[in-house]
């Protein structure tokens, strides 16, 4: 990985250096290197304001994606135990400590919206609420509809956009996972900070939305 990209990850280049080649792995371009440094300037902004682990939180935001699992896939709500185990493993060979190990990993089983799993640490809330600020706002719309191509979704039910008197079904329809999940992201963050920015990106994520349903 190139130092240039890691110095990105200030002020935590030297765990840049180690981690990334190892933060993703397959073409899902909504959990790509991108998407990882999104989340990390989230986390950091988060950790300026309620504090934690700067390093524990820069690993944990490295590596939450480590293992890649397919929207449709049934490992699905497996993913971030997947990825905190291969956490495990890649930090203890790079001879982490035991503690540091543990926190990270708990970090990263904990931060996925699927696993439902409760954040326990101040550096696990703060990833959970980092990498959901992602979800939501104009990124989040993005991909969105970037994961409904992939996944071969159509955009919309032009019978019934709104799904007034269908099943909301977001396998089928984009639009349908706003309402499905994105919309409900905001009212779970862990902290203060989190929750003003969430405040501010469901705003947007809504005008995206009534923008779209105007067009069609």
């Amino acid at each position: 990985m190139t130092t240039s990209l890691a110095a990105a990850f200030a002020p935590h280049e030297r765990v840049a250096l180690e981690l990334l080649p190892h933060a993703t792995e397959g073409d899902d371009g909504s959990h790509d290197v991108a998407h990882i440094l999104r989340v990390f300037r989230n986390a950091m902004r988060i950790h300026a304001a309620e504090g934690g682990d700067g390093e524990v939180l820069a690993a944990a935001v490295l590596l939450h994606d480590c293992v890649a699992v397919e929207k449709n896939s049934p490992l699905r709500a497996q993913a971030s135990r997947l990825a905190a185990e291969k956490a495990s493993a890649l930090l203890a060979g790079h001879l982490w400590e035991e503690p540091k190990i543990a926190a990270v990993a708990h970090a990263i089983a904990a931060h996925s919206f699927s696993a439902n799993i409760t954040p326990e640490t101040l550096e696990a809330k703060i990833l959970q609420d980092a990498d959901r600020l992602d979800a939501i706002g104009m990124i989040g719309a993005a991909r969105c509809f970037y994961i409904a191509g992939r996944m071969a979704s159509a955009l919309y039910d032009p019978a019934d956009p709104l799904a007034e008197n269908r099943p909301l079904d977001d396998k089928t329809f984009a639009i349908d996972h706003f309402e499905m999940k994105l919309f409900k992201l905001a009212d779970g963050f862990q902290t203060a900070a989190g929750r003003a920015l969430a405040t501010e990106r469901h705003v947007r994520l809504k005008h995206v939305l009534d923008m779209f349903l105007d067009e069609i």
